[in-house]
C-alpha cells in the first residue's frame, strides 16, 4: 500500500496546500503566546487576580500536551485532513468564544477548548507535509514548517502589543475567526485525501485518559513549580504522575499499535532525534525565559531595547531554518543537528560571559550565532522524527514531535524559576550556563545519529 502512494501533490495544489499549514499553524502557536502581553489587561477587565489570570495561558498549554498524542493516533486512523479540518472549525469557533467571554471562568474553558482545535492541528501537520511534499523534497517542507513555528513563536508579543495599541484585548482571538474561515476553505480545496489504513485500529480509551493524566499532572506541576505552589502539591502530582504513567507505558507495551508511539522509539534514529528535540527545546526556553530578566535587571536595558535586542534571535532562526531544510537533501542531519547544536550553545556561553556592561553589538552577534545554531537544527531533525517512521505511522510520529516540543519548553520555563530560586539574580546567569550545557549534551545525542542510515524514503 505505502510503495503505491503518490509521492506528493502536484506543484498547484502543493503551494495551495502549504498555505493551509501555515495559516492552521501560525494561528495555533502564536495563541500560545499571543495572551500573555495581554494578562494583566484581561484580568483587570474581567475582575480577577493576576495568579489566578495565569490559567488563561496555562489552560491553552495543558489542552495541547494532554490531547496531541490521541489526535495524532486518529489522524492514523481517519486521515490527516480530517482531524486538520476538526480542528480548524473548534479553533475558529471556540476563538470567538473567547471573546465573548465576560468572566474568567468562561475565558478559561473557551481557552481549554481553544486548546484541543490548537492541539488538532499541531498532531497532523508534519504528517500532512509528508504527503504534501514528494519525499526528495521533504527537507523544504519541514524547513517551512519550522521558519513558521519559529517566526510565530517569537512574533506572539509584537503581535499582541500591535493589536492592542489600536483595538481591545477581545481582538486577540476575533482575529482567529476570519482567518479560521479563510483556512477551513483552503483546506476543503486544497490538502490532500489520504485514505485511513486498511487495518485501522481501535481507539483505546482507556490509553488516551492516562496518557492525559500522564502529561497533564506533569505540565500542572512544572507550572505549580515555576509560580512557586506549595511543594506538597507539586510532589503530590508528581507522584500520582510516576502511578500513572508507570501503567501507561505498561499498557502501551501490549497493544499492537500504541497511542504513546514506544514501537517508533525502538527505532534508534527516531527515539534519538526526539531526546535532541526535549534537550534543545529545553535549552531554547531556558535562554529566551532569562534573558529579559538578564538584559533587564543585570544590564539594566530598558524594555523597548530589550525587545529589539532579542530580535536578532528569531530573524537568525527565520533565515536559517528554510536553508538547512535544502540541506538536508545532502548532508546527514545527525551532522547538521550537532553542528548547529554546537554554533547555539557556543552563542549561549558567550552571552553568560558577556562583559559587565556590553555594547548593543557585543549582545545582537551572540543572540545570531544562538538563533542561526537553532534554526539549523530544527529543520533536518524535525525531518528525520516524521521520515524515520512508517508512512502509515506519520501521525505517531507527528504527535511525538509536538510532544517533545512542548515537554522541553515547560521543563525549561520551570528550570528557569528553579534557577532564580536557588541563586536569586545570579540565576539569569545559571540559566544561561545550564542552557549551553543543554545544548552540549543535544549536540552530542545528535552526533550518535550519523551512526544510523538516514531515513528511508
Amino acid at each position: 500500500m505505502d510503495n503505491k502512494a503518490p509521492d506528493g501533490l502536484p506543484l498547484p495544489q502543493r503551494y495551495g496546500a502549504i498555505l493551509t499549514i501555515v495559516l492552521g499553524i501560525s494561528m495555533a502557536v502564536l495563541d500560545g503566546a499571543i495572551a500573555n502581553v495581554a494578562l494583566p489587561t484581561i484580568a483587570s477587565d474581567l475582575h480577577a487576580s493576576p495568579a489566578a489570570s495565569i490559567w488563561i495561558v496555562n489552560a491553552y498549554q495543558i489542552a495541547i500536551v494532554i490531547s496531541l498524542l490521541s489526535l495524532a493516533f486518529l489522524g492514523d486512523m481517519f486521515g490527516y485532513r480530517r482531524i486538520y479540518k476538526c480542528g480548524l472549525v473548534v479553533f475558529t469557533c471556540t476563538s470567538l468564544l473567547c471573546a465573548l467571554s465576560h468572566s474568567l471562568e468562561m475565558l478559561t474553558l473557551a481557552r481549554v477548548a481553544q486548546g484541543l482545535g490548537g492541539a488538532a492541528l499541531m498532531s497532523v501537520n508534519t504528517a500532512l507535509i509528508r504527503l504534501i511534499y514528494p519525499q526528495r523534497f521533504l527537507g523544504r517542507g519541514m524547513g517551512i514548517n519550522s521558519f513558521i513555528v519559529a517566526v510565530s513563536s517569537a512574533a506572539g508579543p509584537t503581535i499582541a502589543a500591535a493589536i492592542l495599541s489600536v483595538a481591545s484585548w477581545q481582538w486577540l482571538f476575533l482575529i482567529n475567526v476570519p482567518l479560521g474561515i479563510v483556512s477551513f476553505f483552503l483546506a476543503m480545496r486544497f490538502l490532500p485525501a489520504n485514505p485511513p489504513r486498511a487495518q485501522a485500529s481501535r481507539f483505546d480509551l482507556p490509553s488516551a485518559v492516562m496518557n492525559a493524566l500522564t502529561f497533564g499532572l506533569l505540565i500542572s506541576a512544572l507550572s505549580g513549580f515555576a509560580q512557586g505552589q506549595s511543594t506538597a502539591l507539586i510532589l503530590g502530582e508528581l507522584a500520582v504522575m510516576l502511578i500513572v504513567g508507570y501503567l501507561f507505558v505498561r499498557r502501551q507495551l501490549r497493544l499492537p499499535v500504541p497511542l504513546l508511539p514506544v514501537d517508533l522509539l525502538r527505532i534508534p534514529l527516531f527515539s534519538l532525534s526526539i531526546c535532541t528535540s526535549i534537550c534543545s527545546f529545553c535549552a531554547q526556553m531556558l535562554a529566551l525565559v532569562s534573558l529579559p530578566f538578564f538584559l533587564q535587571s543585570v544590564i539594566g536595558r530598558s524594555e523597548v531595547e530589550t525587545g529589539l535586542l532579542l530580535t536578532p534571535w528569531p530573524l537568525a532562526t527565520m533565515v536559517m531554518a528554510p536553508l538547512a531544510g535544502y540541506l538536508i537533501e545532502k548532508v546527514h542531519a545527525g551532522l547538521l543537528g550537532a553542528l548547529g547544536l554546537a554554533v547555539m550553545a557556543s552563542g549561549l556561553f558567550a552571552l553568560a560571559l558577556l562583559p559587565t556592561s556590553p555594547h548593543d553589538a557585543d549582545i545582537i552577534w551572540r543572540m545570531m550565532l544562538c538563533g542561526a545554531g537553532f534554526g539549523l537544527f530544527q529543520s533536518p531533525n524535525n525531518h528525520t522524527i516524521v521520515s524515520s517512521a512508517p508512512r502509515h505511522r506519520s501521525g505517531g510520529a507527528s504527535g511525538m514531535l509536538g510532544t517533545a516540543r512542548l515537554l522541553g519548553q515547560s521543563t525549561g520555563a520551570a528550570l528557569v524559576a528553579l534557577m532564580f530560586n536557588l541563586f536569586g539574580t545570579q540565576g539569569t546567569h545559571t540559566s544561561l550556563l545550564l542552557a549551553g550545557s543543554l545544548a552540549v549534551v543535544a549536540a552530542i545525542v545528535s552526533g550518535l545519529r550519523v551512526t544510523q542510515p538516514r531515513a528511508a524514503a
